[in-house]
């Protein structure tokens, strides 16, 4: 008798994205983008501010429809679905601006999101902190972005920076199997970035991560992959070795402060 285990079915790619488009008038806001993320990756997506990533996430997440193309995300078509339907299939999105509940605390937000993940959000939320299961949960999810010891306060007490690590935990709860993290480092200081990138690093090969950042030390850091958007056209996807020396990518974005010696 043949014992052998069937091998686990792992998708190519965890997102992929065809040929693009979306025209809000005479402006091109994405224009032909190519675009995948494989499992386990960190895949930046950079570009000067009118380049098109917002309009771009919009689309891969489902809140804006594009006029051409395709989307694929675990090889399954979603370029015409909801944008539940995407969550459903394992995308989780944190959002360039803070999108958290501040009068809960860090620990009742993440046990909202994982409430919400299950259907059973009116009938749990009453009483959250009776369910030891869901604390607990949450509390892991909250120990992952460093943010346990601050489980009981308040978001609108909360720094900006443990806000964004919150939004983390909170993407995290959901069990994604590709997470979007929308300019993760926004409005953060030096030494909060770093702890961020930290953060971030610990998290890789976890998740297929689609980052989009402004902060290029960061970037640099993190990336496998490296997207670089102009015009609302991907003009040079490569390492991060291959995009430092990239002519074209340098003189559209990087200039010269980061261009190895």
């Amino acid at each position: 008798m043949d014992k052998t285990q069937p091998v686990p079915w792992v998708p190519t790619t965890l997102l992929r994205v065809q040929g693009l488009k979306k025209h809000f008038g005479a402006v091109r806001a994405t224009n032909g983008v190519d675009l995948d993320v494989m499992p386990g990756e960190i895949h930046a997506l950079i570009g000067p501010n009118g380049a098109g990533k917002s309009t771009l996430i919009a689309q891969i997440c489902g809140e804006i429809a594009p006029d051409e193309g395709r989307i694929f995300i675990n090889e399954k078509e979603v370029t015409a679905t909801s944008a539940f339907s995407r969550a459903r299939l394992g995308l989780s999105r944190s959002f360039q601006i803070t999108e958290l509940c501040p009068e809960y605390s860090a620990l009742e937000n993440v046990i909202l999101a994982l409430v919400l993940k299950t259907g059973r959000a009116f009938q749990v939320w009453r009483n959250p902190r009776r369910d030891r299961g869901l604390i607990e949960q949450a509390e892991e999810r909250l120990s992952r972005v460093g943010l346990l010891a601050r489980s009981n306060i308040r978001v609108a007490d909360l720094a900006h920076g443990e806000k964004r690590q919150l939004e983390l935990a909170v993407a995290v709860a959901r069990d994604p199997k590709l997470l979007l993290l929308d300019e993760p480092m926004a409005g953060m200081g030096a030494e909060e970035s770093s702890a961020m990138t930290h953060q971030l690093l610990s998290m890789k090969g976890k998740y297929g991560i689609l980052l989009v950042e402004h902060d290029m030390d960061a970037v640099f850091k993190l990336a496998d992959r490296i997207t670089v958007l102009v015009y609302g056209k991907t003009i040079f996807t490569g390492a991060p070795a291959q995009v430092r020396e990239h002519p074209e990518v340098r003189a559209a974005y990087l200039g010269d402060e980061h261009v190895e010696s």
